[in-house]
């Protein structure tokens, strides 16, 4: 069954993907791995402090650590399990990013300071996109074939 949204989404996905690749690349796959399960941990932690007094907040960090958590462990890259690739794995950390900064106004909490680690974590996560070569470890994989 084809869903009629999923191919135009990853085609965005990938536009935006690519116009990212046009950065300055400081983060390579090993250090992004790293970086996204620090990732996970940090809205573990502001999933926690905000249990008890602001459960929207609460639930949209748990969400958004889901996600990370998630792609990180189906990745190719150190600590992934290598069911989808490292670009693919950008696509899914434009969407994370997205809803970092979408989840707070989606469920109406957008002027609270609960808003603020979730927002943070989004312009953050736009830099580390940026930053990171989606592209190599395929680069390293054709140069290793053809030599």
């Amino acid at each position: 069954m084809h869903l009629f949204f999923v191919e135009p989404t990853m085609n965005l996905l990938d536009r935006i993907l690519d116009r990212t690749q046009r950065f300055p690349k400081l983060v390579d796959p090993p250090t992004h791995a790293a970086l996204d399960y620090l990732t996970t941990a940090y809205f573990m932690v502001v999933a926690g402090a905000l249990w008890g007094r602001h459960r929207r907040g609460a639930t949209a960090a748990l969400i958004n650590g889901c996600m990370v958590l998630g792609m990180s462990i189906l990745t190719d890259y150190p600590g992934g399990l290598k069911k989808i690739s490292f670009r693919t794995h950008g696509k899914g950390d434009i969407a994370q990013m997205m809803t970092a900064a979408a989840l707070p106004v989606v469920l109406g909490f957008a002027r609270s300071s609960a808003a603020t680690p979730l927002l943070l974590q989004a312009a953050d996560e736009f830099v580390v996109i940026s930053a990171t070569d989606f592209d190599a470890l395929e680069s390293s994989r054709r140069s290793r074939r053809a030599a």
